[in-house]
C-alpha cells in the first residue's frame, strides 16, 4: 500500500530567517495522522537565510541526520566537533545522554537548504556520538546507495536503530528497485525532481509511506531527480 504525503500538505513554519516544512508533526505544527512512521519521527526541509542559523540548543535520546541540498551549513557541538556540511555530505549525531549544538549558514549571500531527520533510537542514555561522511555522485547515480544503517556497513554512518537510509540520483526514465521484508515499513522522500511509483506521481517535496510491499520499482520522470528511501523495522 502506498500513501502519498503531498508537499503542499506539510506543516510550515516561516520565521523570516528560517522557512521550515514539516513532513510530520513538529513544534507548533500538529497533525495526529502524521506523527512519524515506525521509528522515523522528523523530516524537516529547512531553508536558512545568509548569515543566520540555529543558536546553541540541546538534544537527548535522538538520532539526528542532516543532509545538505544547497549551500554550506556550519556545525559546532559540545562534544568538540566543528565542521562544514556541504551537498553530498551526511552528518549523524547520536544525542544520547545529552549534547548541545549550533548550526549556521556560513554564506553572507546564499541560503542553505537542507533536510533534518530524526530517528528514535533503540536505547536511551547512550554516550553521545558524531559522524560525517561524503557520498559522491557516482556512488548514488542510477542506484540506491546506503548512507545510514544500524551496522554502518558499506561506509554508511551508524545509527542506533534497526533502520536503513538510502539515496539515489536518477535521470529521466531511470528505473531502480528495492526489496525488503513485507513486515517492514518504507518512507520515500523526493528531494528534487519527480518519480513514478506504480500509478502515483511524486514531485519535489512529496513523500510516501509504503507498507505491506516486499518490493517496489521507482522510475524517474525528470532529469536530475534525487530521492531518499527509509527502510524501517
Amino acid at each position: 500500500m502506498i500513501t502519498v504525503r503531498p508537499s503542499q500538505a506539510r506543516g510550515n513554519a516561516d520565521f523570516g530567517w528560517l522557512n521550515s516544512k514539516h513532513t510530520f508533526s513538529f513544534g507548533s505544527y500538529y497533525d495526529p495522522n502524521y506523527m512519524g512512521l515506525s521509528h522515523l519521527r522528523v523530516i524537516n526541509e529547512d531553508q536558512v537565510k545568509p548569515g543566520r542559523g540555529f543558536g546553541p540548543h540541546s538534544h537527548r535520546d535522538m538520532e539526528i541526520i542532516s543532509y545538505v541540498l544547497e549551500g554550506e551549513l556550519a556545525h559546532r557541538d559540545s562534544m568538540g566537533n566543528t565542521s562544514i556540511i556541504r551537498p553530498g555530505d551526511i552528518q549523524r549525531i547520536s544525542a544520547g545522554t545529552g549534547m548541545i549544538h549550533s548550526e549556521f549558514n556560513v554564506s553572507s549571500t546564499e541560503p542553505v537548504h537542507f533536510l533534518q531527520i530524526w530517528i528514535i533510537p533503540n536505547q536511551r542514555g547512550i554516550e553521545p556520538g558524531y559522524e560525517q561522511k561524503h557520498i559522491s555522485v557516482s556512488q548514488k547515480q542510477g542506484k540506491f546507495s546506503l548512507i545510514a544503517s544500524a551496522d554502518g556497513r558499506d561506509n554508511a554512518v551508524k545509527i542506533h536503530q534497526d533502520a536503513a537510509l538510502y539515496v539515489a540520483v536518477l535521470n529521466q526514465s531511470d528505473r531502480i528497485n528495492h526489496s525488503s521484508h513485507i513486515d517492514r515499513s518504507l518512507w520515500l522522500q523526493v528531494v528534487k525532481g519527480s518519480i513514478q511509483i506504480k500509478d502515483q506521481i511524486l514531485e519535489q517535496g512529496d513523500g510516501a509511506a509504503i507498507t505491506q510491499e516486499s518490493s517496489i520499482e521507482i522510475m524517474a520522470t525528470r532529469h536530475d531527480t534525487e530521492i531518499l528511501l527509509f527502510d524501517l523495522a
